[in-house]
């Protein structure tokens, strides 16, 4: 499968096909990927300041903490290690433990919310843009062309972070944030919800500033996400070319899957350890409480804070979960794309 045919295949497909190959994708990355997505989260909220106390009791000085009804005795309170995730594994095993092992899934639902608009709209539009503009830079600047995945990628995960931004609020907060009491924690509409409610005694935001509030660190966003796909584009595209060249024109579902998985995963690595800083800042807007304070957050300003407060170390928090669960996820969404695509194009030729 050689470029040239590859962008002949990409143009026969409609916007429909390619949402419903790109829908598939997302489902299946953000259900694979969530407890990472979780583990991240909790630790860029701590090194935040989100305080995590957990109403549990030590039975042992170094245990993990337990139901204090578990224990006939009063044994000591928990220890400052049980109140601090060490780690991405500390994180996975603390939240499965103290939460339930489905709370490693938390905001879920919002995942698929977002996932699957958001990427119906990135990858579609990404096709687009990459196709029209190989096309006008082969025949009017041949040098333009191998930048042409970093704009076409940057444009489309604009698009896309701009029309369902809400929703990627409400799933970091949704992480971010510890339920309380027994019941079922609140979904994406009561999060949002609760994210604009006034505090109480607090009159100062009128109905259309708080509404405002749902788009709190857009900026911050498109600073992650437009670098985060543009190196992402730019790294992917060489590898999977050469790649699928091996191959020839031929090429199996079985060595599309291979290729575009591979370029994927190491693209999405790349892309996520090199915007790592940016993501946290992210996260930081987006939990912020104070409302006031929120809205008048800035990337840069808060980039500042988090290396006053924790230096390198502070902007790299969380790069552990979030490599390892960029790479799978770029990877899975790419090949199953283009392997439904790959699919489609051949029912379309069988069919002619």
């Amino acid at each position: 499968m050689s470029p040239s045919s590859s962008s002949s295949s990409d143009a026969e497909l409609s916007i429909g096909e390619r949402a419903f190959s790109a829908a598939g994708a997302a489902v299946i990355s953000a259900i694979i990927v969530n407890p990472l997505d979780v583990a991240k989260t909790r630790l860029q909220a701590q090194a935040a300041g989100v305080p995590y106390p957990y109403h549990y009791i030590c039975l042992q000085p170094n245990a993990v903490c337990q139901s204090p009804s578990t224990s006939a005795a009063a044994p000591p309170p928990c220890h400052s290690g049980c109140n601090r995730y060490k780690g991405t594994l500390d994180v996975l095993h603390k939240v499965a433990r103290q939460e339930g092992f489905i709370r490693l899934w938390r905001g879920t639902s919002a995942s698929l919310a977002l996932a699957v608009p958001t990427v119906g709209i990135y990858m579609p539009c990404y096709d687009i843009f990459r196709n029209f503009m190989e096309e006008f830079t082969t025949q009017n600047a041949p040098n333009l062309t191998p930048y042409v995945p970093l704009v076409a990628g940057s444009v489309a995960r604009s698009l896309a972070c701009v029309s369902c931004y809400p929703v990627e609020l409400a799933r970091t907060r949704m992480q971010a944030f510890k339920a309380t009491g027994s019941g079922k924690p609140p979904g994406v509409f009561k999060t949002l919800i609760g994210a604009i409610n006034p505090i109480r005694g607090t009159e100062r935001l009128q109905s259309l500033h708080r509404y405002r509030y749902w788009w709190t660190g857009l900026g911050a966003q498109l600073s992650r996400d437009v670098p985060y796909s543009g190196i992402c584009w730019l790294t992917l595209e060489p590898i999977r070319k050469k790649l699928l060249g091996l191959v020839g024109d031929e090429a199996t579902a079985a060595a599309i899957l291979g290729a575009n998985f591979t370029a994927g995963f190491v693209a999405g690595t790349v892309a996520a350890a090199a915007t790592c800083p940016l993501d946290v800042a992210k996260t930081r807007r987006q939990i912020e409480k104070d409302r006031e304070r929120a809205l008048k957050m800035t990337t840069r300003t808060t980039l500042i804070e988090i290396w006053r407060d924790g230096g390198l170390t502070g902007l790299f928090t969380g790069v552990g979960p979030r490599v390892g669960r960029a790479g799978p996820s770029v990877g899975i969404v790419v090949s199953f794309y283009e392997v439904v695509k790959h699919a489609l194009h051949r029912r379309q030729k069988t069919s002619s």
